[in-house]
C-alpha cells in the first residue's frame, strides 16, 4: 500500500476514480533480480519525486494532470513470482475494464509479463514495444517463467514484440529471438533511421514496457543492471513522442528504477519520464485522434473477455 494520498500531490478533485482518465498502479516488487536489490522501493521514490516536479510541460503546453490521474493501491503479492504475475494481471485488467489509461510503475520487470498479459486479453493485434539494455526473452530462469530474465518471453509467442535499445542478453535468447524486429544499441548509434524503422514495425495498439537500464548509465545510474552505451535523454523522447503521435498507445509500465541512497537523479529523471509520457498521449492533437480511437479499440469491443471480471474497487 502507497504512502502518497495523490500522484505527485495533486488535489483530490483531479484524483478521484471515477473522474480521471489515467490509473497508475504502483508495484513494488523485487523478487527475482540477480544484481542489485532494491527495486523493490523504486515507486515510493517515484513518487516522492513526483512531488517535486513542476507539472506544467513545456514543450506541449499542457498539465496533463488535469486529466486526472487515480493512485490505485499498491499491488503487494510476493508469495511467489507466478502470484505476483497473477495479481497484476487480474489488477491491471480490472482498470483496463474501467475504460481507464492504464500505466504502471515498478518494480522488476517480471511485473510486465501481468501488465501485458492483461492488455494482451482486451486490445486487439497488439504491439508490445520492449525498450531495455536486456533482451528478457529466457523462458525460464532460476526456476520460474515469472523471472525478470523473462518478462517478455511470453509477450514474443502472443503479440507482435519489438524489441529496441538491446545490448545485453544470453546466447540461448538468439534462437528465440525474432531478429527482424530487434534493434540492437550498436546498429541504433549508426542508423539515423532507426525511429521510423520502428515505427513502420508496430500494429496499431502499442503497449510500452520501458525498463530504465534502456538509458544510459551517466544519466540513468540507479538501475539494477546498468549497461553501458544506452539512450539519452533527447532521443527517448523523440522517439516516444513520434510513438505516441502516429499509433495508438493504450497503456504503459516503467520498471527496474533501483533508487540511490545519495542521490535523487534516478527517481526524478523516472518521474519526469512518466509524465513526458502522459503528456505525449493526451496533448491536444491527441485529445482529438487517437484518445478518440482509444475508447473506439477499449476492452468493450472484446467484452466477452471480461466474464472472470473480479470485485476491485
Amino acid at each position: 500500500m502507497t504512502t502518497n494520498k495523490t500522484y505527485a500531490g495533486i488535489p483530490e478533485s483531479y484524483a478521484k476514480l471515477d473522474t480521471s482518465k489515467i490509473v497508475l498502479i504502483p508495484v513494488p516488487y523485487d523478487g527475482t533480480s540477480t544484481w542489485q536489490k532494491g527495486a523493490d522501493k523504486g515507486p515510493e521514490a517515484f513518487l516522492e519525486a513526483s512531488e517535486n516536479m513542476e507539472l506544467y510541460d513545456i514543450e506541449t503546453g499542457s498539465e496533463v494532470y488535469k486529466k486526472g490521474i487515480y493512485l490505485a493501491e499498491s499491488v503487494t503479492e510476493n508469495s511467489s513470482p507466478e502470484a505476483m504475475v497473477e495479481a497484476v494481471h487480474k489488477t491491471t485488467k480490472h482498470y483496463i475494464n474501467k475504460n481507464k489509461f492504464v500505466t504502471l510503475f515498478g518494480g522488476e520487470h517480471s511485473i510486465s509479463i501481468g501488465s501485458i498479459r492483461a492488455f494482451n486479453e482486451c486490445f486487439n493485434s497488439l504491439t508490445v514495444l520492449h525498450i531495455d539494455a536486456h533482451a528478457d526473452l529466457r523462458k525460464e530462469y532460476e526456476g520460474s517463467s515469472c523471472n525478470h530474465a523473462c518478462a517478455v518471453y511470453e509477450a514474443n509467442q502472443t503479440t507482435n514484440l519489438i524489441q529496441v535499445g538491446i545490448r545485453s542478453m544470453d546466447v540461448s535468447e538468439t534462437r528465440v529471438m525474432n531478429a527482424e524486429k530487434v534493434f540492437f544499441a550498436h546498429d541504433m548509434a549508426t542508423n539515423e533511421y532507426w525511429m521510423d524503422n520502428v515505427v513502420d514495425l508496430l500494429t496499431h495498439n502499442v503497449f510500452i514496457t520501458f525498463d530504465l537500464d534502456a538509458l544510459d548509465p551517466s544519466i540513468m545510474p540507479g538501475t539494477g543492471t546498468p549497461e553501458p552505451g544506452g539512450l539519452l535523454w533527447y532521443e527517448t523522447l523523440e522517439f516516444l513522442k513520434t510513438v505516441f503521435e502516429e499509433k495508438n498507445v493504450v497503456g504503459f509500465d516503467i520498471v527496474e528504477l533501483c533508487p540511490e541512497k545519495n542521490n535523487k537523479r534516478s527517481e526524478f529523471l523516472a518521474a519526469k519520464l512518466y509524465y513526458k509520457m502522459l503528456s505525449y498521449k493526451f496533448s491536444e492533437t491527441q485529445d482529438d485522434e487517437n484518445v478518440d480511437d482509444f475508447k473506439e479499440n477499449s476492452p468493450f469491443s472484446k467484452i466477452s473477455k471480461f466474464k472472470d471480471t473480479d470485485d476491485y474497487e
